[in-house]
């Protein structure tokens, strides 16, 4: 390694890391009442993958301070996280990657109609337990939220402040990554449309070799 290198790797290990903020993505259109069987079910997922947000909602102030202390804004490529992104930016560039996307949600082969939050439930014990009918494995997502994870722990240890606007069981899935490579919550407002947390690390002293 050149001396050069060695003077701009020292840079970057000596910079302070940056915080890590999973943001949920604000209310989605979608008709929750109605009763469906699950065959409907799949279909309901699939137009409310391809739902923006209700209109008529405003971000909460501490999301857009977040936002606009945030070095990198990343978001899911779905409409709900991308429309949220844009509503809490204020102009900031958006980065867009699939690896942010929900987890599946492949309802079981029930009887009877049910509301989609019912519908919701049932899919993700399910879908846990094993079962999911040709989508995304629970091992396949768990693989998928180590390299989001990595996404985001790669710009925070470069000393920026990274907001990631997501999906509700996909953050969660990142929260134990961050929390065996070192990242701890320091601020939590659930789970929630619109809530966040947030993840910070202390900056490990010179010298030490484990540096993710």
């Amino acid at each position: 390694m050149s001396e050069q290198e060695g003077g701009v790797r020292d840079q970057v290990l000596a910079a302070a890391p940056g915080w890590i903020v999973l943001a949920r993505h604000g209310k989605p259109k979608g008709d929750r009442a109605v009763r469906i069987d699950w065959r409907d079910y799949e279909h309901w997922w699939s137009e409310y993958d391809r739902a923006g947000l209700l209109d008529g909602q405003a971000p909460p102030e501490r999301l857009l301070a977040i936002a606009a202390e945030a070095d990198v804004i990343f978001a899911s490529v779905l409409p709900r996280a991308v429309e949220t992104a844009q509503a809490v930016a204020q102009g900031k560039p958006i980065v867009q990657d699939p690896v942010f996307v929900e987890a599946p949600m492949p309802p079981p082969k029930l009887w009877g109609k049910r509301r989609p939050g019912h519908w919701g439930v049932w899919a993700r014990i399910t879908w846990l337990l094993g079962m999911r009918h040709g989508a995304e494995s629970r091992a396949q997502a768990e693989l998928r939220a180590e390299a989001a994870a990595a996404t985001l722990a790669s710009r925070a240890l470069r000393g920026e402040n990274v907001l990631l606007c997501g999906h509700g069981w996909f953050n969660r899935m990142m929260r134990p990554v961050l929390l065996s490579q070192g990242w701890r919550c320091v601020e939590d407002h659930g789970d929630d449309y619109w809530t966040y947390r947030r993840y910070a690390r202390r900056r490990l002293p010179r010298g030490t070799g484990n540096r993710d």
